[in-house]
């Protein structure tokens, strides 16, 4: 797996598009003044492979990580990122606190699924992604905002919440025309599902804006804004 450029500054190094994985594709976006980096690896080892690719690819070190949402296939990496500020809303790092005091194990994510069976495909998955937890650790924003945050890269961040997360942040790169949704339109995560929920399309028609090209989701191809526009219209 390794980095492209998806338009102007933005590159994408995408996720495993098998479901059951879980994970998630990030995005950096490349300046010599330090990148941003949009979501951190499902994992620590996958946070080093993207890492890896990133130095593969000539592309210049993060100085901010992004969390576009708190569940752990955007932000269970972010230990393997030094150095960097880590960039999230506010209700987020509430969030994150409270996962970062769970004793994270293989032990504990068995314990988890007996007592609530509809964990089993999440947790399935996070055992298959970390193979030790000794350096494990899960990292809550160090910067946080609450409505929009602008870095000093040309970055622009924005609160949406929605049903998938309530700190749920898409991430506007104005002069390359791309928009970074994260998971915001998705319904909630599998163990919380009801029959009837499912992406939140009005939340899409009302991020499309003609000044962005390309629309770009965690578990999926990027789309262009016609194809955006035709997904949502044609719902």
């Amino acid at each position: 797996m390794r980095f492209h450029r998806l338009a102007g500054r933005v590159w994408l190094y995408p996720g495993d598009p098998d479901p059951l994985a879980v994970q998630a594709g990030v995005a950096l976006v490349a300046d010599d003044r330090g990148s941003v980096l949009v979501d951190a690896g499902q994992s620590p080892a996958h946070a080093r492979e993207i890492r890896a690719a990133l130095h593969a690819a000539g592309l210049p070190e993060p100085r901010w990580l992004v969390y576009t949402h708190h569940h752990w296939d955007h932000v269970w990496g972010a230990c393997v990122w030094p150095g960097v500020e880590i960039v999230g809303h506010v209700s987020g790092r509430e969030l994150l606190r409270e996962e970062a005091a769970r004793p994270w194990s293989h032990r504990y994510l068995r314990e988890q699924v007996r007592a609530n069976p509809r964990l089993a495909p999440s947790f399935r998955a996070r055992a298959l992604a970390v193979d030790s937890w000794d350096d494990f650790a899960v990292l809550p924003p160090t910067r946080t905002f609450t409505d929009e945050d602008d870095l000093p890269v040309g970055v622009r961040l924005r609160h949406v919440g929605g049903a998938h997360a309530p700190d749920s942040t898409v991430v506007l790169v104005p002069d390359s025309g791309v928009m970074l949704l994260g998971d915001c339109f998705y319904p909630p995560p599998a163990h919380l599902r009801e029959p009837d929920d499912g992406p939140d399309l009005a939340l899409v028609r009302r991020l499309l804006d003609d000044h962005y090209d390309w629309y770009v989701s965690s578990h999926a191809e990027p789309m262009t804004r016609a194809q955006a526009r035709a997904q949502v219209d044609g719902a």
